[in-house]
């Protein structure tokens, strides 16, 4: 059995994924791993891409687009191992990332999950941890990450502030998040009523609510290249996004549920 299961979701993101896997091949982890590709039914020639070029990792073709969570599921069924990471195909994990959250995970008891600092191509932070979803969180959530993209030296401090020390959160970004596979199988991995978005802090709800901890640590970073496979499909990625949200509110905050639908529809944009 191998320590790590790294599980790359990928629709229709060939360049992006092999830039990925190129890291982890080029760089590979001390740690043993094994690496295991869904390919969510791309029409890029994803799949047969990475079989050419690596021929000992495992490409499973989902047959359809099963969306993140469920393609996620789909490829922690399909190994076995200790801790299982999983990886956006739009990341590049830096040489000894994988090695740093392991330890950081192995150090921590109490913690079920661990996300490291993600950095967008330009180098700028990606605010990836956060507490949970509620009307409240959202939009202090939203402030923050509208102050620091237009460089409101308050929120740019603050997200700065934020990302230099381990901390305990309610949610890290399923862009990359590492997880005791024990801890996984006990919530029954991801909701797969969550086609694309929210999954990941779904799941981290899950894990703490078991009594398990969630930390962020700024001692691993990641490269995320953030949205690619939705530059694809703007318009349905959309879609998706308001339906996940809603499956939130409705599991989570019901009181809401009816209050965010009556919004949506306000504005024109609720889903069929």
């Amino acid at each position: 059995m191998v320590e790590v299961a790294i599980v790359i979701v990928s629709y229709n993101t060939s360049e992006a994924l092999q830039d990925c896997i190129n890291t982890l091949v080029q760089y590979p982890p001390d740690t043993s791993h094994e690496i295991i590709v869904i390919d969510n039914n791309s029409s890029d020639g994803s799949a047969p891409a990475i079989r050419s070029r690596w021929p000992h990792i495992k490409v499973v073709n989902s047959g359809s687009n099963l969306g993140f969570a469920k393609a996620t599921n789909l490829g922690i069924r399909k190994t076995i191992s200790r801790m299982i990471l999983l990886l956006n195909s739009d990341t590049l994990p830096a040489p000894g990332a994988v090695d740093g959250l392991v330890q950081v995970l192995k150090s921590r008891s109490a913690a079920a999950a661990v996300g490291p600092r993600l950095v967008g191509i330009d180098g700028s932070l990606e605010v990836s941890f956060g507490r949970m979803i509620s009307p409240l969180n959202e939009c202090l959530q939203k402030f923050l990450i509208l102050g620091y993209k237009h460089r409101v030296p308050f929120f740019k401090s603050l997200v700065e502030y934020r990302a230099q020390n381990e901390r305990i959160v309610d949610w890290v970004s399923g862009a990359c998040l590492l997880v005791n596979r024990h801890d996984a199988e006990k919530v029954n991995l991801l909701d797969e009523r969550f086609f694309l978005y929210t999954e990941d802090v779904d799941f981290c709800a899950s894990l703490r609510s078991r009594g398990r901890q969630i930390l962020f640590t700024p001692t691993v970073e990641i490269i995320h290249h953030s949205g690619l496979s939705g530059q694809h499909s703007p318009i349905p990625t959309a879609e998706f996004y308001r339906r996940s949200h809603l499956a939130f509110y409705r599991k989570h905050h019901p009181m809401f549920y009816s209050l965010l639908r009556a919004y949506l529809s306000l504005r024109g944009k609720l889903p069929v």
